[in-house]
């Protein structure tokens, strides 16, 4: 059945037997440095705002309401996050994959931690999710994607659909013919995605929301209907929708009371 976890995920995943799921996502702090706030925004009709809306209206955001999530600073995030990766890969079924989304700050050390945990051979891609939005420094390029590191619990065989992936658009589609651009193509390791955007349906308010459609992709490819998908750091809970939305059961757990409000209005309808 579909569970949410409220508290550390450490002693949470020592509780599960062996080999009991089939997908584990992993989306830790980032190790910023900054404080992680949840925002609450409205639209207010204003005729001499910029965003434009349904009929032509104009609108501008007002906030109603901020609150500090967490602090993102580790002085070693290694050593928080080593027993939780060990407890993954012993969670992981034998055909099971890990996802482990992170950004520039770390992605280098955590890979030579997963490295030690899976073995190198047990690492399958560098997803690269770049999207285009935020602010941009002037004194160095923008940083504008994370990376998600794909291991396997096996190094010889594993979960894969690729038919069941979504399709993308080709960037070029006059040189490959009507028929193969109306199809669109599969995507490779540079997956090109907008964020959740501030004021659209799928916005949460929690600072950390990554979307739906990367989720459903990972998902769709790497799980069959009625696997489990276990995500380790949940927040808002979109590696959970991704799973409920497609046939298959989840266990998201969260230290953040907040958090937990959020999943379980998000999840209700899949949780009763």
């Amino acid at each position: 059945m579909p569970q949410i976890i409220h508290g550390d995920n450490l002693p949470a995943m020592r509780a599960m037997p062996d080999g009991c799921v089939h997908l584990v996502y992993a989306d830790p702090p980032f190790n910023t440095g900054h404080a992680q706030r949840r925002r609450r925004m409205r639209s207010v009709r204003d005729d001499s705002a910029e965003r434009i809306g349904f009929g032509g209206r104009r609108y501008r955001e007002e906030l109603l309401h901020t609150a500090v999530q967490f602090l993102d600073q580790y002085d070693d995030i290694l050593q928080f996050l080593e027993p939780r990766l060990i407890e993954a890969h012993r969670l992981l079924s034998a055909t099971g994959s890990l996802f482990f989304h992170i950004d520039y700050r770390e992605v280098h050390y955590c890979k030579l931690l997963l490295d030690s945990i899976f073995g190198r051979a047990s690492f399958q891609n560098e997803i690269i999710w770049a999207y285009d939005y935020g602010a941009r420094p002037s004194r160095k390029w923008p940083a504008k994607h994370d990376t998600i590191l794909w291991y396997t619990k096996s190094p010889k065989q594993w979960t894969f659909h690729r038919a069941a992936s979504d399709r993308i658009p080709y960037m070029a589609p006059g040189l490959v013919g009507k028929e193969k651009a109306a199809r669109g193509k599969l995507p490779t390791d540079v997956w090109w995605h907008t964020i959740v955007s501030p004021t659209g349906k799928e916005k949460t308010g929690y600072p950390t929301q990554k979307p739906l459609g990367i989720l459903e992709r990972i998902v769709n490819v790497h799980t069959s209907k009625g696997e489990t998908v276990l995500d380790m750091f949940a927040g808002s809970g979109t590696a959970a929708e991704a799973a409920a939305r497609n046939g298959r059961d989840f266990i998201a757990i969260d230290r953040s009371r907040e958090a937990i409000a959020v999943m379980q209005t998000r999840l209700a309808e899949w949780m009763a």
